[in-house]
């Protein structure tokens, strides 16, 4: 039986979807989504989202060249955040970095 993204935008229009690299695991990014984003995802197999900045539907990569390939998306179990399993092409945050969470906040707990 196939998934109900009906399910997914029950208690709202934009949902939170991680993205993690399929291979290392580690998290690139958050993003937000649309059921017509989560369509498109489905269709091409690269990540899109809903742009709350530019409101409007965004494909990552279409100005850098690095496309978030999705072998994987996974809704968590509440059904309003969805995982997206990815190869990218290149470093996901647009500061050039591999991820965009690298600002550490506790510095001094990390070991």
């Amino acid at each position: 039986m196939a998934f109900d993204l009906g399910q997914l935008f029950q208690k709202a229009e934009l949902i939170p979807v991680i993205i993690q690299d399929a291979d290392t695991k580690d998290v690139l990014m958050l993003g937000f989504t649309n059921r017509e984003a989560v369509e498109l995802t489905i269709q091409t197999k690269t990540a899109w989202f809903w742009s709350r900045s530019r409101q409007k539907l965004w494909n990552k990569g279409e100005t850098s060249g690095h496309f978030l390939h999705v072998v994987d998306m996974i809704a968590d179990c509440d059904t309003d955040t969805l995982l997206y399993l990815c190869h990218p092409d290149g470093p996901t945050c647009h500061t050039g970095r591999q991820s965009c969470f690298f600002r550490p906040v506790l510095e001094e707990e990390r070991t």
